[in-house]
């Protein structure tokens, strides 16, 4: 593989563009279909994930944001399902492509840095091996993973001496991943931070910048009409959630070994080498803002009490930087020793990535999982607070979806046919409000009304109360707003959520608050 080029060796320098040869467009272009064919290879998981089946909902009825996210998810959704059918593999392939696309951009991202081919094969690796990027759910954070890769990428290009117009494709590519999550707004904060901190910072004062956020914030402005005319649906719901108890807020010191356990304790090397280059050392000068950009984004979500996963999309281009600088390296020593240290690192790094591969995507039936988790001595992860059984809160929410919609068809049966069309089916949250309306459809259950999250801007519909299937409320709670509650069935899964295992189904009639719609501001959950 050649050797780290000389266009890192100092600010004077520029680094100018040129094509990919053919060695680094067969390696970057089979890392990239290889990580494709891994994540489809595993895709099925456990089957659907509670917010996917909350996304499909939200594909149904398109619109520019919703409650809890901007658009794009749902449009993912919406043209996977039209173009691939309305199945888990349709819902999935997309977020696969997106993960190969992020290696691809990492890999770009290297090369940009002046990096050689040791470089980028060992920068995709990182990406690869990590357990953080090994899964292939549909989710909003998939946005933010690829679009900052993408962004980190134009910016290395950037850094590094090329046209300043590539301002308007970083422009493009933050405004893209905004309108899959508004969390991205954070690293293109961070980046200016990065940008003011370091000697690049004259640029912020270029028109081509400031072009390319011009571009970000005419692609995203559709969402924001959207949050004015909704009263800033989405600033509330953060509110709510800030004062809640809902999150897991982690210290400093947690936040960042959490990040190092989801990226691969042996990859850390790698990516401490990178901010180190980036921010201390002569030949990483000219890409300085992106170290500083980490710093920046870090120092924001602790601030911010963000999740401990938020982070994450800062590391790849920590990882090209710390490839390029691993090969400078290794190039100035022996030759037999580099010979050695190179295939050693790599191998290294994907290895003891791989044995946490089980953690980021499902690869084993659960009850070898199960065991794989005691054996490591590993405690289920979760983000939120909530009780927690055998399986993470990420595993745990992708059972019994199925098991529900069957428990409540059998409810819906025993139901009067004349009292049907107006028996609605209301859930407590937006996971059993979209298996319902997913699983529900082939034993012909009506739409579910929920007041969860975008639900309850959709309304209760026709139903007005007089007769209801409700799923997982107590009976305490129905009793205060029904005369008749009665228990009718059960959903139960073990592997779910400790407290959401077990989930009555009652069918309640006698509304003693006039009409559904009546008491629909009281059922408002924006949490």
């Amino acid at each position: 593989m050649s050797s780290v080029s000389s266009a890192n060796s100092g600010m004077d320098s520029p680094a100018t563009a040129r094509p990919l040869d053919r060695g680094e467009f067969l390696l970057l272009g089979g890392f990239t279909l290889a990580t494709l064919a891994l994540h489809l290879a595993f895709y099925k998981g456990y089957g659907f994930f509670r917010d996917e089946l909350y996304f499909i909902a939200c594909s149904h009825r398109l619109d520019w944001g919703y409650v809890d996210q901007p658009p794009g998810v749902a449009v993912v959704a919406w043209a996977a399902r039209g173009l691939l059918g309305d199945t888990l593999f349709s819902v999935r392939f997309v977020p696969c492509v997106f993960a190969a696309l992020q290696v691809l951009l990492t890999g770009l991202t290297a090369r940009a840095m002046g990096g050689g081919r040791y470089a980028q094969a060992l920068t995709c690796l990182c990406v690869i091996a990590a357990p953080q990027y090994f899964g292939s759910w549909l989710n909003t954070d998939m946005f933010m993973m690829l679009g900052w890769a993408a962004c980190a990428w134009v910016a290395a290009r950037i850094l590094s001496g090329e046209s300043e117009r590539l301002w308007l494709l970083f422009g493009l590519f933050a405004g893209l991943a905004l309108q899959g999550k508004h969390a991205m707004l954070f690293f293109g904060f961070a980046f200016v931070i990065g940008l003011v901190a370091s000697p690049q910072r004259k640029m912020v004062l270029s028109p081509w910048m400031w072009a390319g956020g011009a571009v970000a914030f005419l692609i995203a402005l559709p969402n924001l009409i959207w949050e004015y005319r909704h009263d800033w649906a989405t600033v509330v719901l953060l509110t709510n959630i800030a004062k809640s108890n809902k999150n897991v807020v982690l210290g400093p010191l947690e936040y960042l070994r959490s990040n190092i356990d989801s990226l691969g304790r042996y990859s850390m090397p790698v990516w401490g080498a990178g901010l180190v280059w980036c921010l201390f050392l002569p030949s990483g000068r000219r890409f300085r803002p992106l170290g500083w950009t980490w710093v920046a984004a870090l120092a924001t979500f602790l601030a911010l009490k963000g999740k401990n996963y938020y982070l994450t999309p800062a590391y790849p281009m920590l990882f090209a930087a710390g490839a390029v600088a691993i090969e400078s390296w290794l190039a100035r020593g022996a030759t037999i020793l580099a010979r050695v240290l190179r295939p050693a690192i790599a191998a290294v790094v994907l290895l003891t990535g791989m044995i946490g591969w089980p953690f980021g995507m499902p690869v084993m039936p659960v009850e070898k999982f199960i065991a794989y988790e005691e054996f490591l001595g590993v405690v289920p992860e979760k983000t939120e607070n909530v009780a927690l059984g055998k399986l993470s809160q990420q595993y745990s929410d992708m059972f019994g979806w199925p098991e529900m919609a069957a428990a409540v068809a059998k409810v819906y049966a025993t139901i009067p046919a004349e009292e049907r069309a107006k028996c609605g089916i209301l859930t407590r949250n937006y996971g059993e409000a979209g298996a319902i309306d997913y699983f529900g459809r082939s034993y012909g259950l009506p739409g579910a009304i929920s007041g969860h999250q975008n639900y309850w801007l959709w309304g209760p519909g026709p139903y007005t109360g007089e007769c209801l299937i409700v799923i997982g409320r107590t009976r305490e709670w129905l009793e205060e707003r029904f005369s008749s509650v009665v228990q009718a069935g059960e959903a139960y899964q073990e592997y779910a959520i400790s407290f959401e295992n077990h989930r009555p189904i009652w069918i309640c009639r006698g509304p003693k608050f006039g009409t559904l719609r009546d008491i629909w501001p009281e059922l408002k959950t924006w949490i």
